[in-house]
């Protein structure tokens, strides 16, 4: 008997050890392990808990409750005894997903899918729930409003919490920018709820992070997190994540969002690190958006064409083109991007012949012959009335409160109507855009004039007849990152190396981590305007010129101004916040901008063929050193001291691990002024005039700057002329 109960218990073994998840039969309340060498997750089928995280060899738990969800007008707490571990997947990226699935306790013809994202060597965690049902269900709301609560858990053991935000607007920088707020016990007390979309809590000792990727402005909150007197957190639908009576069936599965979860050891320098480092190589596989190319727009020479002709058009021409190109490959631009009016209509995006009569062949074949890529403007939510891609799309043309949009002229081209890209459409423009970027060679499409609200058909993706025209018009707001992304993730399957850049330089924009996921934002264009600071009416300007924007000029002001954007860079890499400065000389102005560009912005615009022979030679030399460390630069996260506009205003961009990188000083008022790096550095050094280095018996940099006036002085490390 002893030997058939050993060998009963081998099999066992046997059986549960090649399928954990078989353990459930048993009762065990343990469904599965996953994670790396910084973390570990765990799947439960316990009462209230449905997976754990943890940071390796970590002090806290913390444990992740289950979903709950409104269906059929009542709450569905999404308990799951029994999961089905699904094969593993692995992205192009590195990173492994892992797929959990079971039917729902409560009713099992609801399965309930958990899908976990982990990176290599990364503690965030990317997480997704999903809903599959062989059933008739809906998903309703009783009360009017949202009723799903996504997940929840204990903040009673950390002592510090932060709201982060990522699209506040503010009117004196006309940009968007980064705040952190703390909360304490009255946030709780008083059942205080924020819109994130990500919250940072600690203790002494770890560092840990909630997040969701969506986006919007603030403070038009679709999700928000909830703080309970019982000190708990949970993550929440706000409005429009679903319409009332939304069909959950066997053809219409519940995808939610992707969340995200992670954690470090250390203060939340720690933490930010990791996070950017997930950003820039984990939370998307088109990675061609995180390189460091250096980008030139020819909005900024279309504007100043308008100020003297009347016309953005006057000068989109080939010859000007070509001869742009020459000095732009001389400067170091990597990547030349033609901006709106180079098409012939929207929608079909033929190029203009009376610009370009050879449909752009000669400038596709200079570029390639300088090794230099090709970029065009677009608005994804226009066709021209006459174009092919509305004759076949009319049914998606976009309404509000009753009225099919009108024609419209966009930039001085044929007149257009907007189409809703959360409809049918949303896969022909995806595929009018690969068809493009075949004729034409295209490697970066500029994403412009994308409002968030703009749609309450009832005939498209996001509500019937019979739910109201607001809460129509909130789902294509909710659901317009979740296209934008489909038609990104759809192109680059075909053309991986595609960049997708997206203009948030406007407010009502979809700012938020959801856009982030597939490409990078065109984060601010010129700042403020004269009406911003009570010095013209709204759209008007006491130029005789007409031209609206104060910082325009050579010189130090748009600087101030336009490195706002370097406040993301702890949690964003600067790479993914592109924002343009000026070629103009004199060369004191020239270098404040090439400084304020290495930082990671990377942007270049103004009219190139004025600028002088040594100009260009001056852009060439300093970009060309910073093409030697540009990727430590884009690797690193930013040390600052000082606001925009002090004396001085220092950058450092040291990658940890090689010492390479750049050192920024600015400053306004002449004299002299010393710094110590935080890092240690390379020995290697290029710097301009005015700087003398040393090194402490460290390996920092002790840097010595005299300003005879104001400017910027420039310090690369590991590089040389």
């Amino acid at each position: 008997m002893k030997v058939y109960k050993r060998i009963f218990l081998y099999f066992i073994f046997i059986i549960t050890a090649s399928n954990p998840v078989a353990l459930m039969a048993e009762g065990l309340s343990q469904a599965g392990k996953i994670g790396n060498n910084l973390c570990e997750i765990a799947v439960h089928n316990s009462n209230s808990t449905l997976w754990t995280y943890q940071l390796a060899e970590g002090q806290n738990t913390l444990s992740m409750q289950v979903p709950v969800f409104e269906i059929d007008g009542r709450k569905v707490a999404a308990k799951v005894s029994v999961f089905d571990k699904k094969p593993d997947i692995h992205l192009t990226n590195g990173v492994q997903e892992y797929t959990f699935e079971g039917p729902i306790v409560s009713d099992p013809s609801i399965k309930l899918s958990i899908l976990f994202r982990v990176s290599p060597g990364n503690p965030i965690v990317r997480f997704q729930y999903a809903l599959h049902t062989t059933g008739n269900h809906r998903l309703t709301k009783t009360s009017g409003k949202d009723n799903f609560t996504y997940c929840s858990t204990s903040l009673k053991k950390f002592n510090s919490i932060k709201e982060i935000r990522f699209s506040e607007f503010n009117e004196k920088y006309h940009a968007y920018l980064l705040h952190e707020e703390a909360l304490d016990n009255r946030y709780f007390e008083d059942d205080f709820s924020a819109m994130g979309p990500m919250i940072v809590f600690s203790d002494p000792k770890e560092q840990f992070l909630l997040a969701y990727e969506h986006g919007s402005q603030l403070p038009d909150r679709f999700l928000e997190f909830q703080f309970h007197p019982s000190h708990d957190l949970s993550l929440q639908a706000a409005k429009s994540n679903y319409v009332n009576n939304q069909p959950l069936n066997h053809q219409q599965a519940y995808e939610t969002l992707w969340f995200e979860i992670g954690g470090a050891k250390g203060d939340q320098s720690a933490l930010q690190k990791h996070y950017r480092n997930f950003m820039l190589r984990y939370i998307t596989e088109n990675l061609e958006s995180r390189k460091p190319y250096i980008f030139y727009n020819s909005w900024g020479r279309q504007e100043r064409d308008r100020d003297v002709s009347g016309s953005y058009l006057s000068s989109m021409n080939m010859a000007t083109t070509l001869k742009e190109i020459d000095i732009a490959k001389k400067m170091g631009v990597d990547i030349f991007e033609i901006d709106a009016g180079w098409f012939s209509k929207t929608g079909d995006w033929d190029v203009n012949t009376s610009f370009f009569p050879d449909t752009l062949k000669q400038v596709k074949a200079k570029l390639d012959d300088y090794g230099m890529k090709l970029g065009l403007w677009f608005n994804p939510t226009v066709a021209a009335i006459d174009s092919k891609l509305l004759t076949a799309n009319r049914s998606s043309v976009m309404s509000w409160k009753g009225e099919k949009s009108k024609p419209k002229l966009i930039w001085e081209t044929k007149e257009s109507v907007d189409l809703c890209l959360v409809s049918q459409y949303w896969e022909a423009y995806a595929d009018k855009l690969i068809e493009t970027i075949k004729k034409l060679g295209i490697t970066y499409i500029y994403w412009d004039g994308v409002g968030s609200y703009g749609c309450d058909d009832p005939h498209h993706f996001h509500g019937t007849t019979d739910n109201s025209e607001e809460e129509r018009a909130g789902s294509y707001a909710f659901q317009l990152p979740i296209y934008m992304s489909k038609v990104i993730d759809k192109v680059c399957k075909t053309y991986p190396h595609t960049i997708f850049d997206f203009d948030v330089t406007e407010k009502g924009r979809t700012v938020g981590l959801q856009f982030l996921s597939s490409g990078k934002f065109f984060f601010i264009n010129n700042g403020p305007y004269y009406s911003n600071y009570d010095l013209a009416a709204e759209g008007k300007s006491p130029l005789k010129n007409g031209n609206t924007n104060i910082f325009v000029n050579p010189g130090p002001a748009r600087g101030w101004f336009a490195r706002s954007v370097l406040n993301y860079d702890q949690w964003i890499p600067s790479i993914l916040l592109f924002a343009p400065y000026m070629s103009d000389e004199p060369r004191n102005s020239q270098t404040i901008n090439i400084a304020s560009l290495i930082l990671g912005a990377n942007g270049l615009w103004g009219e190139l063929m004025k600028v002088s022979p040594k100009g260009i030679a001056y852009f060439n030399e300093v970009l060309g050193v910073y093409k030697q460390v540009k990727n430590d630069i884009t690797e690193s996260s930013l040390v600052r001291q000082g606001e925009t506009g002090t004396s001085p205003e220092i950058y450092e961009k040291i990658n940890e691990r090689t010492g390479k990188g750049v050192m920024v000083v600015f400053a306004t008022i002449p004299g002299k002024y010393t710094y110590v790096s935080e890092n240690k550095v390379a020995k290697d050094t290029w710097k301009n005039e005015g700087v003398e280095v040393s090194f402490d018996a460290k390996g920092r940099a002790v840097l010595q700057m005299t300003f005879d006036t104001g400017g910027a002085k420039i310090i690369f490390f590991g590089a040389k002329k």
